[in-house]
């Protein structure tokens, strides 16, 4: 560049200087950079300063401090100041930028993370081959047992299929047996005794929990009692209805209709129809006297309102 752009290079920074009404000595202790070399940068002589690096760096802190634009100061005067390729410049942006050194940093760690994850890998690989071929034996293996079995039960198949003939066989007579045996066990009420106030029955075949549903056709009253508590009172209109289950332990129901001809009562969802004179049994009684024998049979209908109607459990 000629001698007159560098003579404006020192003259711009030293008249913004100026313009400011700073000193040599106020910048020097501004920017920290000596004295001698400002004055340097003013004349323009790069060759006092202690490097390459050093004459773009201290004039754009000097452009900086003055108001200048530094980048494009440097920009401008490109030509008139030293390269910024030498290898000295390129160090010292390094060493000065901590930019630059984190990514170094960063490539550095990412370098040791490397070393040090290789040997894990390999040790990774070695674990899943030595697994891969555990599992490969071991179902070469299981291969050969399942084939081995097939054959020993190929072998008792031909001896075996009478005994599967007879078996099935005596399954079906015992399945139809037990079939006829549960359809036999149904549920059924037989009255042991009555009175004008009530009737006492016998229910067979109940379940280990019998549930009792309570239903009027009109306004009723009713309550139940198990094993001497009432577990349960209170009065049912038409087309409502009570359920509860009674407990296994109990023996014995005890029911008090307010309105027996208006209520319903079903067990296990048999209808318990304590009112009918055709479901009830007579009591019967025999008495054998000089080798005679005499049986005489009753039965009494309850037609009243209020009863009290037992029911015990066999």
């Amino acid at each position: 560049m000629s001698d007159n752009s560098k003579i404006t290079l020192g003259k711009t920074l030293r008249d913004a200087r100026i313009a400011k009404g700073y000193t040599l000595d106020d910048l020097q202790q501004t920017t920290k950079i000596q004295k001698r070399y400002l004055i340097a940068i003013e004349d323009q002589n790069f060759d006092e300063l202690p490097g390459d690096f050093y004459v773009r760096a201290f004039i754009k802190q000097y452009a900086d401090m003055v108001d200048l634009d530094g980048a494009e100061l440097l920009k401008q005067f490109d030509s008139a100041l030293p390269s910024t390729q030498t290898q000295e410049y390129v160090d010292k942006v390094n060493e000065n930028n901590p930019e630059t050194r984190s990514q170094q940093r960063q490539v550095d760690e990412r370098y040791v993370k490397l070393r040090r994850t290789i040997p894990v890998i390999g040790i990774v690989i070695v674990v899943l081959v030595i697994l891969v071929g555990i599992w490969v034996a071991a179902s070469h293996n299981g291969n050969n047992t399942a084939k081995d079995n097939v054959d020993s039960s190929s072998v008792s198949v031909s001896g075996s299929s009478s005994n599967k003939a007879k078996s099935s066989s005596s399954k079906k007579s015992s399945s139809s047996k037990k079939s006829s045996s549960k359809k036999t066990k149904t549920p059924s009420f037989k009255k042991v005794s009555s009175t004008t106030s009530g009737s006492t029955w016998e229910m067979t075949n109940a379940s280990s929990k019998p549930k009792l549903s309570l239903s009027a056709t009109g306004s009723a009253w009713m309550s139940v009692t198990v094993s001497g508590s009432t577990v349960w009172q209170g009065t049912l209109s038409a087309s409502t209805s009570h359920s509860l289950t009674i407990p296994s332990s109990a023996t014995s129901v005890t029911l008090k209709f307010g309105n027996a001809p208006a209520t319903s009562v079903k067990v296990d969802g048999k209808k318990f129809d304590f009112t009918s004179d055709t479901s009830t049994s007579s009591a019967s009684s025999s008495s054998s006297t000089s080798g005679t024998t005499t049986t005489s049979s009753s039965s009494t209908t309850t037609s009243s309102q209020v009863q009290t109607v037992t029911l015990e459990f066999k």
